[in-house]
């Protein structure tokens, strides 16, 4: 008689066997032994999902099968059991696919890492029309300066009489625009020499060229290692803008197709972790973050395992804001430094040094402290277009032979552009 029952709630009455129903058929034992499923009850607890594939065919007592392409020899030495090349072929993973070829770069793109498809730049059209944009966006970010101190510059320069300017004005005007003193003197006497048949403005103009690093406008930071992703450490002092510059790089570089993971290490600063996340957020990157107060390198540490394990393209760490004087500090830095060697030995990351423009030549002085500690490989200048004084960029470029990478023109995510030096000297003397 076959076993009936059915749920009750504690209380009930036990229901009474139907006398009608018949007895069932006890499910058939194959000959190899082992149990089947079909016509079994399913005793199994709500929710459990029934097995599939090999658990459906050989159920538990058969994981351990040689035969089937797993485990080992059962004592008994029972029978085969399904064919162990089908038994391999359901467990072992697919081969992986062949890797995609990076597609070409032609003339009119913004090259990304060579030979890497997930990071291809922008092509074609929209690597035209970016880079018209960002020239837009230069010559309309220097419009303070070029009001500024090259305005008067240029006043002096262009009102010479047969006898030519008076270098001492000019090299007043230089220094007035945070130039630097002796930068200043060094360009007036270069220029003086030069006899430039363009006159004088066409003599200082050439010199503030020549000091300039050459133009790299499709520069993008490339494998800090052999099979790494690209790795930006963002250094500054604080209220720079070094969070706001770490948002603008991820939305340039998302743009692009890149994959960016964003490392959450400035854990000192309050609210700097929620601002990142808002960027990350809105630029359609991803975000490492430990707790407030936690270790910077262990949170750099994990956003480069995670980069790794997420095959990403890009890791762009926050740093908290620190003054150069203070030591121990700057000494972090270098420990985070460390760390990107450790997790990919003989890594080159970029460092990024944020300078705010408006601080003039305070802030070459900063550059020049965190470029001891941390080897600074490239220059941030923001907030270009909020000052009368674009002269640092020369300063900057000429102290510590590091180019700018890029000037942040404005507060919209796109206002971060490419530092072009032919094109912002042309947008100066516009």
């Amino acid at each position: 008689m076959a076993f009936w029952r059915r749920w009750s709630r504690p209380g009930d009455e036990p229901a009474e066997e139907p006398a009608d129903l018949p007895e069932e058929e006890p499910a058939e034992e194959p000959a190899d032994g082992r149990v089947t499923r079909e016509g079994a009850a399913d005793d199994r607890p709500t929710g459990e999902e029934a097995p599939t594939g090999l658990d459906e065919l050989v159920g538990d007592e058969g994981r351990d099968r040689p035969d089937l392409g797993v485990g080992a020899q059962p004592a008994d030495g029972g029978p085969a059991g399904l064919d162990a090349v089908a038994a391999r072929a359901a467990y072992e993973p697919a081969a992986p696919a062949a890797p995609v070829p990076p597609a070409p770069v032609t003339g009119d793109a913004v090259p990304g890492w060579p030979g890497v498809p997930g990071w291809p730049g922008l092509q074609g059209a929209a690597a035209k029309a970016e880079a018209a944009e960002d020239a837009a966006e230069l010559a309309l970010g220097v419009q303070k300066s070029r009001q500024g101190f090259m305005g008067r510059l240029r006043t002096i320069l262009g009102g010479a009489d047969a006898s030519g300017p008076s270098w001492e004005d000019v090299e007043e005007t230089l220094i007035a625009g945070d130039v630097g003193g002796a930068l200043a003197m060094e360009i007036v006497e270069r220029a003086r020499r030069r006899h430039d048949p363009g006159g004088p403005e066409a003599a200082v103009r050439a010199e503030l060229a020549a000091i300039l690093a050459p133009a790299d406008p499709g520069w993008r930071p490339g494998p800090s290692a052999e099979g790494a992703p690209a790795v930006l450490l963002v250094v500054g002092v604080n209220g720079t803008g070094k969070t706001t510059t770490i948002g603008k790089l991820a939305d340039r570089y998302h743009r692009e197709g890149a994959r960016v993971i964003l490392a959450a290490a400035d854990t000192f600063r309050a609210a700097a972790i929620d601002q990142l996340r808002i960027w990350a957020d809105r630029t359609g990157s991803e975000i490492v973050a430990h707790a407030p107060g936690a270790d910077p390198g262990a949170v750099v540490y994990d956003a480069l395992d995670a980069a790794a394990a997420r095959r990403a393209d890009v890791v762009i760490a926050d740093t908290a804001g620190r003054l150069h004087t203070k030591t121990n500090l700057m000494d972090e830095l270098a420990k985070i430094r460390r760390i990107v060697d450790k997790r990919f030995p003989g890594a080159a990351p970029e460092v990024l040094f944020v300078l705010d423009a408006t601080t003039g030549q305070n802030g070459l002085a900063q550059a020049r402290s965190f470029h001891e500690t941390a080897g600074i490989t490239g220059i941030v200048l923001t907030k270009l277009d909020s000052t009368a004084k674009g002269g640092i960029v020369f300063a900057i470029e000429d102290a510590l032979g590091v180019p700018v990478r890029y000037v942040g023109v404005g507060e919209r995510a796109s206002d971060l552009v490419p530092f072009d030096p032919e094109a912002f000297v042309a947008a100066l003397f516009a």
